[in-house]
């Protein structure tokens, strides 16, 4: 099996949003061996929502269609769990705002997922 080419780094004038979005890709990329195929990321004041289309291995995949999606689910949160601190850290990084509170649910068909970041209140972040 090949593997994909890493994501383009970010450039300098690159947005806040889509800085975090590749960030997020790669992360995932990381822990999972496959990283989405697509995100976007909504900033709007304290409010930060990561969008991932496209998550699912080739190995969850074959389980979701033998009635197994509560297994991939349940293996996905713990992913989250598990990638939690360095989620956090990426978006901490690249808007420099302190996270309080993080959320982050998955969804089968269509395969999403999506990570909520609460920032603490502060300056508004440059979109």
């Amino acid at each position: 099996m090949s593997e994909r080419p890493a994501a383009t780094p970010p450039s300098s004038t690159s947005s806040p949003g889509a800085m975090i979005s590749t960030s997020a890709v790669q992360l995932l990329h990381k822990y999972t061996g496959r990283g989405p195929t697509k995100a976007k990321t909504t900033i709007d004041g304290d409010l930060v929502a990561v969008v991932l289309a496209d998550t699912l291995t080739v190995g969850e995949r074959k389980l979701v269609e033998n009635g197994r999606a509560e297994r991939v689910l349940a293996l996905r949160h713990d992913y989250q769990t598990v990638m939690r601190a360095d989620l956090v850290a990426l978006v901490e990084r690249h808007l420099d705002r302190k996270v309080v509170a993080f959320m982050s649910q998955n969804h089968i068909d269509p395969d999403l997922a999506v990570e909520i970041f609460v920032l603490q209140a502060g300056e508004a972040v440059p979109v």
